[in-house]
């Protein structure tokens, strides 16, 4: 076989492969992109103005924690061939599996809250009223999954997806000091020292960065798609790509809040977008933008994984592929969850910037008990099989991950009770 053969077969190879990866890739890509969500953007927002680059490197360190995270879900997934509150309710029993569903439903509602406030603040910057935002969203939200395809959703989720990057190009607007970047923003550091002002921040890019909605989310997006064991290897694939990508587009909100923004109080990334309308007025309409986009696929996904649990735990129809008529009760969660969150964006002077600062708080609070039953069906060699079980090594960095955020509640608990416990930043 010639040089011009191996060169023919060799990209044909890689051409197949890549093909197949475009047909399985999903589930992972879009979890972790909807995962800079409205809620994320104004926590990026709001922590680059405060410390500039001084805590991008704990975002890069996040990085490989929403991995191993989700690619638990993809294997449990495949394997199972059920969502993740099925699973609980199978093996735990009722208990544990309402307690679980109660868990996801409040963290669920309260975020979906928040992707309205982000929404609604972003178009009312370019004059479109809340109303009006509102009745649009849950009409462009109803649509797409009304399509009676699972295929039709992901890829419309995919492109808002796209759109999510517009950070990138974003950053370079504002002209960072990248060597600046460099020398302050991956050295880890704690600017103003132990404080409960740097606990609050640091738990909510904890939990803007891994929620439990996602692990619900991912497990039953894997199961509607059709994965197989398989295609397991692509799926982790997909999550790490996701991964990368959410943790860059966060990194890049901070190089721009960071720069364009420092010293500043940032309650909003609304606010934040038109602060920089003063400086750059395409910055700042780039910021509403992407801010409008991340509130729409947060929403998107978020209201998905409460359908998809309601589905699983009364034994509904609630597959995407299934018609109108097959899954009635799907639409009717799924709507009501989706009018219920627009109402309270609409109440006239509701708390809202606190609501979404607060909301990725409790997310993060509320993450190690559902990060436990993922380790615990992960460990089930009955479930799992020999194969796909969790290794030791996985076993150790989840172990890792839920103590190091139990600490991290634990030490932000006790600096809001006692004030003077540590130094004020």
């Amino acid at each position: 076989m010639n040089i011009f053969s191996k060169l023919y077969y060799g990209s044909h190879r890689t051409w197949k492969a890549v093909r197949l990866f475009l047909v399985l890739a999903g589930p992972g890509i879009i979890v972790m992109v909807a995962d800079n969500d409205a809620g994320g953007i104004t926590t990026y927002a709001a922590t680059g103005a405060r410390y500039g680059y001084h805590l991008i490197w704990f975002l890069v360190l996040l990085l490989p924690v929403a991995y191993f995270v989700q690619e638990m879900t993809v294997r449990l997934g495949a394997v199972t061939k059920h969502g993740h509150a099925e699973a609980i309710f199978n093996s735990f029993g009722p208990f544990w599996g309402w307690f679980s569903l109660a868990d996801l439903l409040l963290t669920d509602w309260l975020t979906l809250v928040t992707e309205f406030v982000g929404m609604t603040a972003a178009l009312a910057i370019f004059g479109v009223p809340p109303l009006l935002t509102c009745i649009g969203v849950i009409l462009l939200m109803t649509f797409m999954v009304l399509q009676g395809r699972y295929w039709t959703w992901e890829k419309l989720a995919l492109l808002f997806c796209a759109v999510n990057l517009v950070y990138i190009p974003l950053a370079f607007l504002v002209k960072p000091d990248f060597h600046a970047i460099v020398r302050t923003g991956f050295i880890p550091n704690l600017p103003g020292g132990f404080s409960n002002g740097i606990f609050f921040f640091l738990m909510a890019n904890i939990g803007t960065t891994i929620a439990p909605w996602m692990i619900f989310f991912q497990q039953s997006s894997v199961v509607d798609k059709g994965l197989q064991e398989k295609d397991i290897r692509w799926g982790k694939v997909d999550t790490l790509i996701g991964s990368v990508a959410t943790v860059l587009v966060a990194v890049f909100i901070i190089i721009v809040s960071g720069t364009a923004l420092a010293g500043q109080t940032v309650d909003s990334a609304a606010q934040a977008s038109a602060s920089l309308m003063h400086t750059s007025r395409l910055a700042g309409t780039l910021l509403a933008i992407g801010l409008f986009d991340a509130g729409l696929l947060g929403a998107i996904c978020i209201s998905l994984a409460s359908s998809w649990a309601f589905g699983e735990v009364f034994g509904w129809a609630h597959s995407l592929n299934r018609k109108v008529r097959e899954r009635p009760w799907f639409y009717v969660t799924y709507v009501a969850a989706l009018i219920t969150a627009a109402a309270v964006v609409l109440i006239p002077k509701a708390p809202l910037v606190l609501i979404t600062l607060f909301v990725q708080v409790i997310a993060v609070t509320l993450l190690p008990a559902a990060l436990v039953f993922l380790v615990l069906l992960l460990n089930d060699k009955n479930l799992m099989g020999e194969r796909f079980r969790n290794t030791r090594l996985q076993n150790v960095i989840v172990t890792v991950i839920v103590v190091a955020i139990i600490a991290l509640s634990t030490l932000y608990a006790l600096s809001a009770l006692f004030p003077g416990l540590f130094p004020t930043s």
